[in-house]
């Protein structure tokens, strides 16, 4: 079913690239200017996680895999758990760019010795061709449908204490990007805040699917809102396994419900999948 989804094209305009960096992570790049979104390649070991070691970015995995042609005129995080917000200061320095996202990831950039823009709900960020702006949002209840995992802000005070318990979820945001006559969509988790995502309707839906299971009706409250031509299910890689190494699903992701899911509530919508860079 994957090699299916990953032969659909999305239609994108004439030099619009975009690549999946595993997870919720993504290179955005026009006219040679890229943005990058929640990107995540350092992979931090499940034992990181049981033994609270530390979870900082790889220089090595960084140089390898995230390789923009030219300039890159920003880095937006959605929400600041370890799987989206390690390597944001490492990229900020390696690219001299600046860093977008919640009073969370301010305060994780501080402790790498960075500055970061703390977004203003809706303002519109233009960034080289990129215009951005950020939709207050909601991460999935995933302990049981009933608690977002690592809840609250990011406070730790101490780099070497930043293991991947420490790495808060801060407040969430939708990431609407608007390039090349088009709008994407970035939802790193699957859930929303009804009365914040009005009815804007977009080309491309980069939908975060794990989680949706215990969402209430997910599909029918955000896709008649965004409406979108192409939708490019995201987050359902294994993000404890290195980039390199075939891949593996979530468990119980169930990616290959997503097409008859999304056709339940939307009729136009196509479901495509991007190949994982590495």
């Amino acid at each position: 079913m994957l090699p299916e989804l990953e032969s659909t094209p999305l239609g994108l305009p004439s030099g619009l690239h975009l690549e999946w960096l595993g997870v919720a992570g993504y290179r955005i790049t026009y006219e040679n200017v890229s943005i990058l979104v929640d990107p995540y390649v350092s992979r931090v070991p499940l034992r990181n996680v049981l033994l609270r070691k530390p979870a900082l970015p790889d220089d090595t995995a960084l140089a390898r895999y995230i390789r923009p042609p030219g300039p890159v005129a920003g880095i937006l995080i959605g929400h600041t758990h370890w799987d989206h917000a390690v390597d944001a200061p490492a990229l900020a320095r390696r690219f001299d760019a600046p860093a977008y996202g919640s009073e969370s990831l301010a305060h994780l950039m501080r402790l790498h010795g960075q500055d970061s823009v703390v977004v203003e709900p809706r303002r519109r960020y233009e960034l080289g061709p990129f215009v951005v702006s950020f939709t207050p949002s909601r991460h999935s209840k995933l302990l049981f449908g009933r608690k977002v995992p690592f809840d609250g802000p990011l406070t730790c005070e101490d780099v070497h204490a930043l293991s991947p318990g420490a790495y808060k979820c801060g407040a969430v945001y939708g990431i609407r990007i608007e390039v090349a006559g088009i709008a994407l969509y970035h939802q790193g988790s699957a859930d929303l805040d009804d009365a914040q995502l009005q009815h804007e309707p977009v080309d491309v839906f980069l939908a975060g699917v794990t989680g949706r299971q215990v969402t209430p009706h997910y599909w029918e409250r955000i896709l008649p809102k965004l409406d979108p031509r192409v939708l490019v299910p995201t987050h359902y890689d294994d993000f404890f396994a290195p980039l390199g190494r075939p891949m593996k699903l979530i468990r119980k992701v169930n990616l290959e419900a997503v097409p008859d899911e999304v056709r339940a509530v939307s009729k136009d919508a196509t479901v495509a999948a991007l190949r994982r860079v590495g």
